[in-house]
């Protein structure tokens, strides 16, 4: 979703006549996006913009903003602590972008209060590869999970309108793309009238079956029989679901306010398993929650075992000033949390591992990216499932899917051959 309003912002300033700049010193401003869903997004974007305040000095008319969602969380602090900073803006409020850059004002301007009416509808993202389009089906987020600051910052739910993305779905097709991931803090409470997520999944798939459809994130509470089944019967719908469970542990979990249970996600990890063919999951994992005990902890590790995702985020817990959580007693060092964290991830790297190597042997299709970094003589593509792939082979060209013989698993990457469709 960061991304995407870059893509926004792009767009917003080139209707407008701007250009985009190749580097800061080619510019006359640049605009820091930032992000504050985790306390090292926004220690990165602060350094960056005290680096970035050295450059605006350096010559005169220059022009300095912080926009996204810690300018929205942190807006006063952002005035003491970055003071060269020229214009603070929240993630409802890029309308005012145009004007602030055309009036010619040098000083702090603020615009960081939430609009829960905002989506952006018609506003055309500068998007920048020829693969890969991101598209926003919704904003916001009502759910207020005990650690998360994203409807602090982002506003409560809003969907657009389904014509709204349709069209936007039509433009970017034309445009040549073969690859659209709908995004949304929870795609699966979309609702435009009597359309629900389901429904606009299944029109978009239909509008243009060249092009490979995704979405994220769902949320384990929200995921109907009927998604499900959507996504196994429109067959350009990837078989992939992010689905964050965060925790292993019931108490943990309703500590969260997560509103769902263990027995309730691994029984829906069984039917999207039993019901989409060949489907993977990936998640989002948080250990060192404020409580969280040994045997919570033993929990979280159980549950990735049992379950095998393909792919896991994983991450220690970080104060959100604002959110439930932040007013909970933390019961865990940084050492502690860092030992745990550790634990999962070389857990997960090694079941990722065995079920990268299981697919040896075995013909996928492949949606080409362009060219491997590390061989400009191989190419570069994902799977339906989300599987990145390395593969050698003749007249490839990008967004046009191949079939590739899998003959090795190098690291954790999958490679192997180019061959004939119907063989």
């Amino acid at each position: 979703m960061n991304k995407y309003d870059s893509e926004l912002l792009a767009g917003l300033l080139e209707a407008q006549g701007y250009l985009q700049a190749g580097s800061p010193d080619e510019a006359d401003t640049v605009i820091v996006n930032t992000c504050s869903v985790r306390e090292h997004a926004e220690s990165r974007a602060l350094g960056r913009i005290r680096v970035l305040a050295g450059w605006r000095k350096k010559a005169p008319g220059r022009r300095l903003g912080v926009v996204g969602c810690m300018a929205q969380r942190m807006s006063a602090e952002l005035r003491t602590a970055c003071p060269d900073v020229d214009f603070i803006l929240g993630p409802d409020a890029y309308r005012s972008l145009p004007a602030i850059l055309g009036n010619g004002r040098h000083g702090p301007v603020t615009a960081a209060r939430p609009d829960h009416r905002e989506t952006y509808g018609e506003i055309v993202p500068r998007r920048s590869s020829g693969i890969s389009a991101w598209i926003a089906v919704m904003r916001g987020c009502d759910n207020y999970c005990s650690y998360c600051i994203v409807p602090y910052t982002r506003g409560r739910e809003r969907s657009r309108p389904e014509s709204e993305i349709l069209k936007e779905f039509r433009a970017v097709s034309e445009s040549g793309y073969r690859e659209v991931t709908l995004l949304g803090q929870n795609v699966n409470s979309y609702r435009d009238g009597g359309t629900d997520f389901a429904g606009l999944l299944g029109r978009i798939a239909r509008a243009d079956r060249r092009i490979w459809i995704r979405f994220m994130t769902s949320h384990p509470k929200d995921m109907s029989d009927v998604l499900l089944d959507t996504i196994a019967g429109e067959p350009n719908v990837c078989p992939h679901i992010h689905l964050p469970v965060q925790s292993g542990s019931d108490r943990i979990l309703k500590r969260m306010n997560r509103k769902y249970t263990r027995a309730h996600y691994l029984d829906l990890v069984d039917k999207i398993r039993r019901r989409i063919g060949g489907a993977a999951v990936t998640t989002d994992v948080m250990v060192g929650f404020p409580g969280e005990t040994e045997n919570d902890f033993g929990d979280t590790v159980s549950l990735l075992r049992d379950v095998r995702f393909d792919e896991a985020y994983m991450y220690h817990y970080s104060v959100r000033p604002g959110t439930r959580a932040a007013r909970m007693r933390e019961t865990l060092t940084l050492a502690d949390k860092l030992h745990r964290l550790d634990e999962i991830i070389r857990l997960q790297r090694r079941i990722s591992l065995e079920i990268r190597q299981s697919m040896i042997g075995k013909r996928v299709v492949v949606l080409p990216e362009g060219r491997s970094k590390k061989n400009k003589s191989e190419w570069m593509g994902k799977t339906p499932a989300g599987h990145v792939v390395v593969f050698s082979g003749q007249s490839v060209r990008p967004g046009e899917p191949v079939s590739v013989k899998l003959d090795e698993c190098r690291g954790a990457t999958p490679r192997g051959r180019r061959v004939p469709s119907n063989r």
